[in-house]
């Protein structure tokens, strides 16, 4: 399974939740094996809009091919939040 992460850059709430993937990849090793592909909503706003999503960061489960399997998590997050989205994809 992989992760795809949409945000934009400047959001302070993207910056926090980028800040604890680094820590949490650091913490456990298990976690920086996990596929996220980040997504930019203000570079990609055609891809964007064809997602089921209002706020960022928003973590979506997908399969290796990159289709959605489910949306993990909207909004602002705590450490404890993306620990989860990381469990969810292992």
């Amino acid at each position: 399974m992989k992760l795809l992460m949409m945000m934009f850059d400047g959001c302070p709430y993207c910056a926090q939740a980028r800040s604890w993937m680094n820590e949490l990849c650091k913490e456990d090793p298990r976690y920086a094996a996990v596929s996220v592909k980040t997504v930019d909503e203000h570079l990609e706003p055609e891809f964007a809009d064809t997602l089921d999503y209002y706020n960022v960061p928003t973590y979506f489960l997908t399969d290796d091919e990159g289709k959605i399997i489910r949306k993990l998590h909207e909004g602002a997050a705590t450490k404890e939040k993306i620990r989860a989205v990381f469990d969810a994809a292992l």
